[in-house]
């Protein structure tokens, strides 16, 4: 038999029939909805005439558009963002497909939502009409992001004509060290090799380094991969990750429960696959990352200064340089520590979990955010606010000055209230820098959690371990 990558496992496995050399009828397992890609794609599924194929595998969540701001009852304002949540909402409830919908106690953002909740098991494919879908590939789940078209085609049929991946494999060994994460590491990863570094394949990590990683650690890793252009993210599956899927499952039990951890074991590259592309990392190398253009591959060490265009071979790269310093009115050669910020966001699909709320609660410890910064911090889950208040996290950032704010995407990408004005500068935890990202003319500059809360008590980005050398602990 002939050895096989995990990726390519995970596709035979959920080939309804081959179509021809590229392309796959695959099988999906599990279907998220957010309430901005669905509505076209029930309009036409009601067009003619059709009902949800499976709706008990397909789950809905309103997240992008939905206000933050502290209240007890949420109120979309819009009138077009209220109109899409009713809409899904009435879609839902026609198909029965179960909805955390804007005033539920456990909403928040999908790729939040549906692990913490045992949504996610190892081997299955995972779709949803957002890029960010490679989060799964934490649980050993092929997860990949859908169009809208795509999106009616599985609500009829819960399958999807899907073209194959290459496959790339990123192996890191070593440890990170004090003071840098995950996040540091796949900003590393895409500032080497590329926004369009991984594009076409399905990317693999493997090595000592990722094998360290905590679950919510790896969950941040796949959740960027896309940033490189890739169809997709894997990690095998491991005790920490088996683990953390059986915390959450408790219909896995007994005989159950010992077949899925068989399986699950199973789910593994043959140690005679080949890869289509290989990299190599040394975790020991990664410094804390910051952004400083319109792209995440746009990112230097803290420690580094912004390359000069006229050193890049590439003359597309070299104009998207220019062009980038412009915009983020910076200067080549420049620094990025020191640089004055004006905002800081903590929060989104990549960094709004408990593990990040932590992490930033440790660094802020009793400072205060400096004068002149607003600080954000939004979780990414009913269940990770309501867990981050019974610790003690929201009391602490509030008593420090940051706004406590109720779950959803906010001002990762500007989809409803929380908006950043022209030219201001934002310390961000999101995945993307794109311009006008965060708000038409606004600057953002992607960083880790500790990263972010280093520049909200200091006001100005700041290599958070200067700070954990001096420890100002609660």
């Amino acid at each position: 038999m002939t050895a096989q990558t995990l990726y390519r496992k995970l596709v035979a496995s959920h080939t309804v029939t081959k179509l021809d050399e590229q392309n796959v009828l695959l099988f999906c397992d599990l279907h998220l909805m957010n309430e901005y890609t669905s509505p076209q794609a029930f309009a036409g599924l009601h067009e003619l005439e059709r009902e949800v194929a499976m709706p008990g595998q397909n789950v809905a969540v309103v997240s992008h558009i939905i206000p933050t701001y502290a209240v007890k009852v949420r109120v979309i304002a819009d009138a077009a963002s209220a109109l899409q949540a009713s809409k899904l909402k009435a879609n839902c409830e026609r198909h029965g497909i179960p909805l955390f919908d804007t005033n539920d106690a456990l909403q928040g953002i999908e790729h939040v939502v549906a692990p913490e909740h045992g949504m996610i098991r190892p081997g299955m494919v995972v779709i949803c009409g957002d890029s960010h879908t490679t989060t799964y590939g934490a649980l050993g789940a092929l997860g990949f992001g859908i169009g809208t078209s795509e999106v009616e085609h599985v609500l009829a049929t819960q399958t999807l004509v899907y073209r194959l991946a290459k496959d790339m494999r990123i192996t890191v060994d070593g440890r990170l060290l004090a003071g840098t994460t995950a996040k540091d590491l796949i900003l590393m990863i895409i500032s080497r090799i590329g926004a369009q570094g991984a594009r076409g394949y399905v990317v693999e990590f493997s090595g000592s380094a990722i094998d360290a990683l905590s679950v919510e650690a790896r969950f941040t890793l796949c959740n960027m991969t896309v940033e490189a252009g890739a169809r997709g993210a894997l990690i095998a599956p491991d005790h920490t990750a088996m683990d953390y899927v059986l915390a959450r499952t408790p219909d896995i039990t007994g005989a159950w429960c010992e077949q899925a951890l068989a399986h699950w074991a199973t789910l593994k590259s043959d140690s005679a696959a080949v890869f289509d592309i290989e990299h190599r990392f040394d975790a020991t190398d990664v410094a804390p990352f910051v952004t400083w253009g319109t792209s995440p591959d746009q990112a230097i060490a803290i420690t580094d200064r912004i390359p000069q265009p006229d050193t890049l071979d590439d003359s597309v790269q070299r104009l998207s340089a220019e062009q980038a310093l412009r915009y983020t009115a910076l200067a080549a050669g420049q620094a990025l520590e020191g640089v004055p910020i004006q905002h800081v966001f903590i929060g989104s699909c990549t960094n709004g979990r408990i593990e990040d709320l932590r992490a930033v609660a440790a660094v802020v410890g009793t400072r205060k955010v400096a004068p002149g910064v607003r600080a954000m911090v939004v979780p990414g889950s009913g269940a990770v606010k309501a867990q981050a208040e019974a610790e003690g996290i929201a009391a602490q950032l509030m008593t420090a000055g940051f706004e406590w704010r109720q779950p959803g995407c906010s001002m990762c990408l500007a989809m409803n209230d929380d908006v950043l004005a022209p030219g201001q500068r934002c310390a961000s935890t999101t995945n993307r820098n794109f311009e006008g990202r965060q708000g038409r003319g606004a600057i953002t500059h992607l960083m880790s959690p500790a990263m972010a809360a280093a520049a909200a008590v200091t006001g100005c980005i700041t290599d958070v371990r200067r700070l954990q050398e001096t420890p100002n602990h609660v």
